[in-house]
Formats: C-alpha cells, structure tokens, sequence
C-alpha cells in the first residue's frame, strides 16, 4: 500500500513537470475562466448564476481529454510498459496511477474557479455544496474515463490529438455551457445529448442532481471502466 501511494504521489509531481498536462488543467483553463468570465456575463448577466458549472465542465474536460491521453500514450506506447513487465509490476499500475493525479490536479483547478469566480464576477455559489461537489466529483470521474481509453487505444500523437479535439470541441459547444442549448437546432441538441459534458453541467446546477441527469454519466463510466479492463488485458500481448 505504501508503494502505491508513492507511486501516486510521484506521478502527481510528474504531472506538474509535464507542460501537456499542466498546460491544460491549469493554464488554459484558468486563463480562459478569468479572460472569458467577464465577456460571458456582460453578454449574458443571468449566466451569473451558472459561470461556475460552466467553467468547470470546461476545465475538466480540457484536461482529461486533451492532457490525460497524451501521457497515457506516453507511457504505454514506450518502453516504460517494458520496464512495467520486466520487473513484474502490473500494467494496470499507470493507468491507475495517473488517473488518481490528475483527478486531484483537476478537482484542484476546479476548487480556483469556485473560489475566484464569485470575488472576480460575483458569481452565483452553487445552493447545495455537498451535492455539487458529489457532480463534480462524478464528471471528473467519467471524463477521465473517457480520457484514458483515448490514451490506451490510440497509438498515433497525430490521431490521438485530432480524436480528443472532436470530442473536446462539441462537449463544450453543444452542453449549453458556452449559451443556452435551446438557442441549439435540434438535431444538434441530439448530438449535445451524446456527450457527457451536458449531462455533468446538468448534474452540478442547482436542484440537478438527480437520477434523470445520473444514469447517462454512470453508463459512460461503467462501459468506459470494462473497455479500460480490455485494452490493458491486450497490452499484456504486446
């Protein structure tokens, strides 16, 4: 167990070194929070009440779709899965590893953002705490997921960039975090529908915590956390 945590603690600092990462859970993230924050309330002064969750869904999902993959990539399309199986250390080791750091690198980033949206822009805090944050903690979980199967099942940096930008780009365009989803067409709404952007920011607004907004994230993580199992299992005959 302590070797575990060392692990955990050591990735965490690697991810502070590592300019992908840190680049897209802190940096772009936050700089698009205090640039765009302002712009978005003068346009839209009842998004006060919302800046938070909308900031937030976007934080997370820059980070685990953008920054999370290329790391993975990095360790298991390299020698260090080598170094993993010749000194008997299960494969399953990294992934584990690295999903617990940027969990808490994210959760992190997000924590910025609740505390200097209502001192910057008189943002609205959320009504219930604890079920926010159970939200929050549920979307991270889930966009992770999503990360690290992009991370096992692409081999390519070119691909695996261009894949995580077409889920990136629509889960923060068609989640009604960037203006109200009803301005959406429908069928682009259905699309909206597909991506667990919109059900997370649905989750943490306010008296949305609820199974209607739940079941879609916990199918997502399930399916995600079965097809994690599959192509570790497959990198073991690699």
């Amino acid at each position: 167990m302590s070797g575990f945590l060392y692990g955990v603690v050591l990735q965490w600092k690697l991810d502070i070194r590592s300019k992908s990462l840190f680049v897209t859970c802190y940096i772009v993230p936050l700089i698009f929070f205090l640039l765009m924050g302002g712009i978005f309330l003068s346009v839209m002064p009842e998004m006060r009440s919302t800046l938070i969750q909308s900031m937030i869904v976007m934080s997370v999902s820059m980070g685990a779709f953008i920054g999370v993959p290329p790391s993975l990539l990095e360790t298991y399309g390299s020698d260090i899965k080598k170094v993993y199986k010749a000194n008997g250390v299960p494969l399953c080791l990294g992934l584990v590893t690295m999903f617990i750091s940027a969990f808490v690198h994210l959760l992190s980033s997000c924590l910025i953002i609740m505390l200097l949206a209502p001192i910057l822009f008189d943002a609205v805090l959320p009504v219930s705490l604890p079920f926010f944050f159970l939200a929050l903690v549920i979307y991270i979980l889930v966009s992770l997921s999503i990360g690290s199967i992009l991370g096992l099942l692409i081999k390519n940096q070119a691909k695996l960039t261009m894949t995580a930008q077409l889920i990136f780009l629509p889960s923060i365009m068609l989640s009604g975090v960037m203006f109200p989803i009803d301005l959406l067409p429908d069928f682009l709404k259905i699309i909206g529908y597909i991506f667990p952007a919109f059900w997370g920011y649905c989750l943490m607004l306010d008296r949305g915590f609820c199974l209607e907004n739940l079941w879609y994230l916990i199918l997502i993580f399930s399916a995600a956390v079965i097809a994690c199992a599959i192509l570790l299992h497959k990198q073991k005959f690699k």
